[in-house]
């Protein structure tokens, strides 16, 4: 089942980045849109590219990200069936957004690498670590 919609933006001044962050807060939205940066692609095409992902949790993404007018789906009558999943223009004004999400992670990467980061040396001094 997908999540609940916001009804209602309620914040001020920040309306407008609650609006934009509410439509890409999934925690697979954003990778998907910047996949789909490069093209048209399938579902197990995109189901590669996110290892980490359910069939469950992909095909909800996809249809609240298409429910929001930022991907197309295009079925083909075909036999097995065809589907194809592609930006929408909304969707493709994302572009330098997600690429600064892509810098800003480029040079941050190190901020992930699964252990806890390390305190700042005068941090360090004061609770007695080396």
């Amino acid at each position: 089942m997908a999540k609940p919609r916001h009804s209602r933006l309620d914040c001020n001044p920040g309306c407008p980045v609650e609006a934009a962050v509410s439509l890409i807060d999934g925690k697979w939205k954003c990778v998907i849109l910047f996949h789909l940066l490069e093209g048209t692609m399938r579902f197990n095409e995109m189901r590669r590219r996110l290892p980490g992902v359910t069939q469950r949790t992909l095909t909800n993404q996809l249809r609240e990200l298409e429910q929001d007018g930022l991907v197309t789906r295009t079925v083909y009558a075909q036999v097995p069936p065809k589907v194809e999943y592609n930006l929408s223009p909304l969707g493709r004004t994302l572009e330098p957004v997600l690429g600064a999400l892509k810098r800003w992670g480029d040079a941050h990467i190190g901020l992930f690498g699964g252990s806890a980061p390390k305190p700042a040396p005068e941090r360090a001094a004061r609770a007695g670590h080396p």
